[in-house]
């Protein structure tokens, strides 16, 4: 009984893997890639075909993983997708460690093969500039928070504080956008222009977010504690993503980077606080 339920777990595993790859099929743009992911499709279902053969069930995918693993791939790109459903495959290969037979020694195999196959469409530009993205969007955390909370502190007005900080938020990210420019160049790379594009729009986003608060809130205090928990929200999504299509451990990146942007705010906050009652 607990064997089968095993194996119906893995079959519906093996529907909801299918459905998400015949799904990125259709929206990834390279023709070639489209069809590597509609064969794989296309193999995944005849691995729910034969399990179906062993538990004589019928079974729906997953639902919520299906649409959930979908938006996410609308979302955060192609890569991510794929990388996703390449875990629910190892899900489903641990689920049928233990278990023999020939069906399951062909799912083991056609698995392996998916993935190197995966590994060889994996090329979205957005990969090609993460290097970039970091250096805007950890600037921007860095410098920002720490700069607003300082403000906060010295100037003790909500308004004031957004104007000034939308200024020195705008005139950084053009600043680091030419340095990225200025720096590939230096390094005869011929993506200079589309790196600092990366990084100044990776900049800027991060400004508008942060400093969102203080144009919605009226207490300056409030206002800085939003802005700090936005900030933790946006370390904790971008080292999600990265952890998913560089495969590394979340938890000790998102610590680190957290710890940086809020250990700069409370230096901030300290030279703020002495500032207010000095001058």
């Amino acid at each position: 009984m607990k064997e089968e339920k095993r194996i119906i777990k893995v079959q519906r595993l093996e529907k909801t893997c299918q459905e998400i790859y015949e799904f990125l099929s259709e929206k990834i743009k390279n023709e070639t890639n489209s069809k590597v992911l509609k064969r794989i499709a296309i193999d995944e279902k005849s691995h729910y075909v034969q399990l179906k053969k062993i538990t004589k069930k019928e079974v729906p995918a997953f639902f919520f993983t299906k649409w959930r693993f979908r938006i996410m791939s609308m979302l955060f790109g192609i890569t991510f997708g794929i990388k996703l459903v390449e875990k629910l495959e190892v899900k489903a290969i641990t689920e049928l460690e233990g278990l023999s037979g020939e069906a399951f020694d062909i799912l083991n195999s056609e698995s392996q093969e998916h993935e190197q196959a995966l590994l060889d469409i994996i090329d979205e530009e957005r990969l090609h500039y993460l290097g970039s993205i970091v250096l805007g969007l950890n600037d921007a955390l860095v410098e920002l928070s720490g700069a607003l909370a300082g403000f906060t502190f010295a100037l003790a007005d909500t308004r004031l504080i957004a104007v000034t900080g939308l200024i020195m938020g705008i005139s950084a990210a053009l600043s680091m956008a030419s340095s990225e420019y200025l720096s590939s160049k230096a390094e005869q790379s011929e993506n200079g222009l589309k790196s600092s594009v990366y990084t100044g729009i990776t900049y800027l986003l991060t400004v508008a977010l942060l400093i969102a608060p203080y144009l919605i809130l009226a207490n300056p205090y409030i206002s800085l504690a939003v802005t700090l928990v936005t900030a933790l929200f946006i370390i904790a999504g971008f080292n999600y993503y990265m952890s998913v299509v560089q495969e590394f451990k979340f938890l000790k990146r998102f610590v680190e980077m957290a710890l940086i942007s809020l250990g700069v705010a409370v230096i901030s906050f300290l030279i703020g606080l002495l500032v207010n009652r000095i001058l």
